[in-house]
């Protein structure tokens, strides 16, 4: 389902900050951070009242996260890469009685002025609305990474989207816990699913712009063709393939025809890996491996990163 919302001749930051926005408390998950982690707290900082840091940079490895100085962070030191869904699931229990609102985000996202109280906005004027979320940016190519995007400017309902710049109400924080099973991908999916079955919607706001990483992407000639692909190390692509697979299975009782755009998705991973990946001696084995555990709903230790303890996964 798709709705659409005509603009009324302000801008999403100039209608939210005409009336009281809901306090929001950033959560932000962080591996070995560079920089970069100090312009994106202060970005949230701005509108956030409080961000709480997971830090998954494993025992013995410096981090830029306990360097940080302010009494709104407050920093959990894991000691361990729990992958995305333990580290949030940790930070959810860390947040204070009075956060509304909880916004996600990466260690390399920066947020531009007004993103919080543009999103807000809609959690504030429409209770139907559980996730608010904007649309990722790819500031190197200067380019949309949702396809349609930018060809209009509206607000549009969304089956998912990624976890970092998601804004969620707190009631559907609490309730929902994140997938700590998957590690990495299709976290953000899963929460997303389980969060419409409730009845909230998610919504994408076209019109706010968050620059974000995907990844090494690059542009290929292909023929006449521009194709864009996102290189990723064999052992991403591994929980990629893994993950995806297991996502399908888990719902393929109440959505039996899951498998098809699941196909389809793995099918152009497992192309585009041949065409256009130099290590595809590597990368593909992983791929075929991912999909198989997937199916036996089991992971293989090899391909989890050095200091990677995800709880919930049956190693082999």
């Amino acid at each position: 389902m798709s709705a659409q919302q005509e603009p009324t001749g302000q801008s999403p930051t100039e209608s939210a900050r005409n009336t009281q926005i809901p306090a929001v408390t950033a959560i932000l998950t962080a591996y070995h951070p560079d920089e970069r982690l100090a312009a994106v707290v202060e970005s949230a900082l701005a509108d956030c009242t409080r961000v709480v840091i997971a830090d998954n940079t494993p025992a013995g490895s410096p981090s830029l996260a306990s360097k940080l100085d302010d009494p709104r962070i407050e920093v959990i030191a894991i000691g361990s890469n729990l992958g995305l869904g333990g580290a949030l699931n940790l930070a959810v229990k860390q947040l204070p009685p009075d956060a509304q609102a909880v916004l996600l985000l990466d260690q390399d996202s920066v947020l531009p002025e007004g993103l919080i109280p543009g999103l807000a906005a809609h959690l504030r004027d429409d209770p139907t609305i559980g996730v608010a979320a904007p649309t990722p940016w790819d500031a190197k190519h200067e380019k949309f990474y949702n396809v349609g995007a930018g060809l209009h400017d509206s607000t549009v309902d969304r089956e998912a989207v990624i976890t970092s710049g998601m804004l969620v109400r707190r009631e559907l924080i609490d309730r929902i816990p994140f997938r700590e099973d998957l590690f990495n991908d299709f976290v953000d999916i899963a929460f997303c699913v389980d969060v419409r079955r409730t009845g909230a919607r998610i919504v994408q706001d076209y019109r706010i712009k968050l620059p974000h990483s995907m990844g090494d992407r690059r542009e290929h000639k292909l023929g006449p063709l521009t194709v864009r692909v996102i290189h990723y190390p064999a052992w991403r692509h591994y929980w990629i393939a893994r993950n995806g697979m297991r996502f399908a299975m888990d719902n393929v009782r109440k959505h039996p025809l899951g498998f098809l755009p699941m196909a389809v998705f793995l099918g152009r991973k497992f192309v585009s890996t041949t065409l256009f990946e130099p290590d595809r001696r590597h990368h593909l084995p992983a791929l075929t491996r991912g999909v198989r555990d997937g199916l036996l709903n089991r992971a293989a230790a090899r391909y989890l990163p050095e200091g990677a303890n995800p709880p919930g996964l049956r190693l082999k």
